[in-house]
């Protein structure tokens, strides 16, 4: 990798773990105001931020005519093989970041057995920038710790890694279609955002669908093969997941539990909670309290 930075000083000691194709480097530093940076790879990496720098940094992958192409730098980014980056930096500020450079042969490795070598190869060539990390946010702060206090396996960092790439790649939803059929970790991750914002773990198959952009029918048969249950067992068992939750840490009553997940009534919960959890609500709270 070449890089060449101006103004930027690291402010703590830089953590690092290597992997299988793989090295995470977790960095701390501080920008100052007039600061630049240049960086080009001969494979893929992908910056995580755990602070939002975009009103500080610009960013642009030309250096001719940086005022017009620099935008806002993302909170995380994924930059191909052999794709320059240059940025500024307007104010002073301190920034920590997640670098994890990849073998390009690894991230093939890792999509293609779900996406199928076209459609891996188109995703590992396609830049991306997303604001809006909620999806991998979680994922980045795990890797995080594992980089500093490895506890596990590193098959455990690994599969992190993994999850952050198909969580972040721009990777299209008809590779699906011809792979073979499993939902990618990015769509599960954009279905599980859409579905939570709703509370009650309700929605149909047809909008479950277009949240992923697939056919109808096309969704109902990844999903099961993905997950092993239709995408109505699913939400239905979510939604008990969530009332466990609801009875284990608050006060409210069956009744109340019944009317926030959507079930007609009590009666309802009791029928499908015991179907599911092999007791009734009011039964499993018990056990709990004891």
């Amino acid at each position: 990798m070449s890089w060449k930075t101006e103004g930027i000083q690291v402010a703590a000691p830089v953590q690092w773990r290597q992997l299988d194709g793989i090295v995470s480097v977790l960095w701390e530093a501080e920008s100052q105001a007039g600061a630049s940076g240049y960086y080009l790879a001969d494979d893929p990496r992908i910056m995580f931020f755990f602070n939002d720098v975009s009103p500080h940094v610009r960013i642009s992958n030309r250096n001719d005519d940086f005022a017009r192409s620099s935008r806002a730098m993302a909170r995380a980014v994924y930059v191909p093989a052999g794709v320059p980056m240059w940025t500024s930096n307007k104010t002073t500020h301190r920034f920590s970041h997640l670098n994890l450079h990849l073998h390009k042969d690894r991230a093939l490795r890792y999509l293609t057995p779900s996406v199928g070598s076209s459609a891996a190869q188109m995703a590992i060539r396609r830049p991306v920038e997303l604001h809006n990390v909620v999806a991998i946010e979680t994922l980045a702060k795990l890797l995080a710790d594992e980089i500093i206090s490895p506890s596990k396996h590193a098959v455990y960092a690994e599969s992190l890694v993994g999850s952050i790439v198909a969580g972040l790649l721009d990777i299209p939803a008809e590779a699906n279609e011809k792979a073979g059929g499993r939902l990618t970790q990015a769509q599960m991750n954009k279905l599980l955002s859409r579905i939570e914002k709703l509370g009650d773990y309700r929605m149909t198959v047809a909008d479950m669908a277009a949240t992923v952009d697939l056919s109808e029918s096309w969704f109902a048969n990844v999903f099961k093969q993905t997950t092993g249950k239709s995408p109505l067992q699913w939400q239905l068992f979510k939604r008990i997941e969530q009332a466990k939750y609801l009875l284990r840490e608050t006060d409210l009553s069956i009744a109340s539990v019944a009317a926030q997940l959507g079930f007609s009534d009590q009666a309802h919960l009791t029928k499908v909670f015991r179907q599911v959890a092999g007791e009734p609500p009011a039964a499993w709270r018990k056990m709990q309290q004891v």
